[in-house]
């Protein structure tokens, strides 16, 4: 099994080296030394001159393996006449070691340099007893504690600069999500609106038009036409106000009037008109203080959705709206009747009763929708008696203060 090669060098680090071990030779050509009377002659600091080089060359990739070796051959060097080239190599590894080194290293290195300076300052004061050993106490920190220190502070610099850009990163990454959670939501809320708008006017035009095609009458060709015409007019004048506030941002533009439920009476007009038989239940309408703006528009939208699906799916029999405020909520009540229409019917994408959940859960409310048995079949027509007594009830519940939430649960 062949052993994994050791990663090359880096490219600063090969020009280190070798910019070193050049100004080395360079000295060593001169007859410069660091310390004379040594043990071991002049082409002895060669040997720790080619071996700092050489971990120069692994001072970034593997500074476990260069310091150790570096301080054996730093400590070799004084008994040579020593070179200055080796000195500054080896302040340079013990630099690298802690920057580039583990964190654990780079905690213990500085501790243990600084350990080593006092050691050698104490001990060869008590050895000389003189005041010139501190000189060499002095010289031990500089070339150990000192790049030691070097790198921890560089090392600090660089995990704090790296923090701050990973903050960034991760402000930049939330920012973009709020982004793009806001498009999502705003662009349900323009479907929403889209939808309740133009639905409605939409759904009685295929209806009536469909009536128009299949029965020879001009009677109720015209009759059609007239209600064609009517929702197409007053479609296309929602539809260009809703086009108008897409297109103006101006800040200074006025906000377009929402639907509130002073314009319920003219909903249930203009659905009677269409040929729903609708009845609106004022012993419940809602009294009191008046309600927020959302809470109105939602009430509005769900009763004009309802309208609408029955007026695509219901079949013949009364439509009941009632709404009721009790608890701190405005309740909202549709029930129509539940089977199959007599005459034609609009296609329906489900969107509508979607729509309606949204509205109620985005205030915090509750709402339900499904066909339920007709306790008072009887008495809205025959409508019981010939459907079994269903009914299709949609029910919202809307809290009017965010205080009063839990009366929806």
């Amino acid at each position: 099994m062949a052993l994994p090669l050791p990663p090359r060098p880096h490219r600063v680090d090969v020009q280190i080296a070798a910019v070193s071990v050049l100004s080395g030779l360079a000295l060593f050509a001169l007859g410069l030394g660091t310390q004379g009377d040594r043990p071991l002659g002049s082409p002895w600091l060669l040997l720790p001159l080619g071996v700092l080089g050489c971990m120069e060359l692994l001072r970034r990739t593997a500074p476990r393996v260069a310091l150790p070796v570096a301080t054996i051959a730093l400590a070799f060097d004084q008994f040579t006449p020593g070179n200055l080239a080796s000195v500054m190599m080896f302040t340079d590894i013990m630099y690298a070691a802690v920057v580039y080194g583990t964190p654990a290293a780079a905690r213990r290195i500085p501790l243990t340099t600084g350990a080593v300076t006092v050691a050698m300052t104490i001990g060869f004061l008590a050895w000389w007893q003189q005041p010139e050993a501190v000189l060499i106490g002095v010289v031990t920190g500089i070339v150990s504690f000192g790049p030691a220190a070097t790198g921890v502070l560089v090392r600090n610099h660089r995990e704090a600069a790296a923090a701050a850009k990973l903050r960034a990163e991760q402000t930049a990454l939330l920012a973009e999500m709020d982004r793009v959670q806001a498009i999502t939501a705003e662009r349900a809320r323009m479907a929403r609106e889209l939808h309740d708008m133009v639905a409605n006017h939409l759904s009685a035009i295929a209806i009536h038009s469909t009536a128009a095609l299949s029965l020879d009458d001009p009677k109720t060709t015209q009759d059609a036409l007239s209600v064609i015409r009517e929702n197409s007019v007053e479609g296309l004048a929602e539809m260009r106000r809703l086009i108008g506030i897409l297109r103006d941002s101006s800040d200074d533009r006025e906000p377009a009037a929402a639907p509130t439920l002073d314009g319920l009476g003219a909903l249930i007009a203009g659905a009677r008109t269409n040929g729903l038989d609708i009845a609106l239940d004022h012993d419940h309408a809602p009294e009191g203080p008046k309600l927020p703006a959302p809470v109105e528009l939602a009430a509005y939208r769900i009763v004009q959705e309802s309208l609408t699906n029955a007026l695509k799916h219901a079949a013949p029999g009364r439509v009941t709206v009632a709404l009721t405020r009790r608890r701190g909520a405005l309740e909202v009540r549709v029930t129509s009747p539940c089977g199959d229409p007599s005459g034609p019917r609009a296609p329906g994408s489900g969107a509508g009763l979607v729509g309606m959940r949204e509205r109620t859960e985005l205030l915090g409310g509750a709402f339900e929708s499904g066909p339920e048995s007709s306790s008072d079949g009887d008495s809205d027509g025959d409508s019981g008696s010939i459907y079994g007594g269903k009914v299709w009830i949609v029910s919202a519940t809307l809290p009017v203060d965010p205080a009063d939430k839990e009366v929806t649960e």
